[in-house]
């Protein structure tokens, strides 16, 4: 009987806003590009990892304008499908909804590894709001209850998650690995990602 593949959950990023006004707003004046976007959570994690593990993408609903209550039912639907020893991976706003859930929730499933990638801690994101309900609470010890192998990454020159909220959330967590990459640039807007790669597959072989 061949042997089960590891599951990769991947929670994807995405923004909130006070108000519907300023929602409107940003539908109304954002970017809009014609260039295929290449990112690292994409081909490049399944072309790395697909053979061996089993990457879990749910879409999360209304990603651009996110309220952590409708994330938190959508997510809940998944559990049930998932086994132990899985691998949680949340980026930017996923990341914080990630420790959040965690925090506030006995997860039902054995954690392998948890990695929060360029998490917002709090409302103080230059140009962005951080509302619709994904404020942390003080606590966060049920965090690393839930997941004992806690992975925080940060890039040292995030324009959107400044390196000074892996700072704060070092203050609340006792045995999260924080690390600052000095060679990543901007919010982890990049093709490639070697070092999550081999830090899952390190994961994987220390389980066996």
């Amino acid at each position: 009987m061949p042997r089960q593949k590891t599951q990769i959950l991947y929670i994807h990023g995405g923004m909130t806003f006070k108000n519907k006004g300023d929602y409107l707003s940003y539908l109304k004046n954002r970017d809009i590009k014609l260039e295929k976007k290449v990112a690292w959570n994409g081909t490049y994690l399944d072309k790395k990892l697909g053979n061996s593990f089993q990457i879990i993408r749910p879409r999360m609903p209304l990603g651009d304008n996110a309220k952590y209550v409708e994330w938190a039912i959508h997510f809940k639907r998944y559990i049930p499908k998932l086994r132990n020893n899985l691998i949680l991976i949340g980026e930017s706003l996923g990341g914080i909804f990630l420790a959040k859930y965690l925090s506030e929730n006995k997860f039902p499933k054995k954690i392998l590894s948890t990695y929060l990638i360029c998490p917002p801690f709090d409302n103080t994101l230059k140009g962005e709001d951080l509302t619709g309900g994904f404020r942390l609470k003080p606590n966060l010890s049920l965090l690393e209850e839930n997941s004992k192998n806690l992975n925080l990454l940060f890039s040292k020159n995030d324009d959107v998650v400044p390196a000074a909220h892996a700072r704060k959330y070092e203050a609340k967590l006792e045995n999260a690995n924080i690390i600052i990459y000095k060679r990543i640039k901007g919010h982890f807007k990049i093709s490639e990602f070697p070092e999550i790669v081999k830090m899952i597959k390190s994961d994987v072989k220390k389980k066996k």
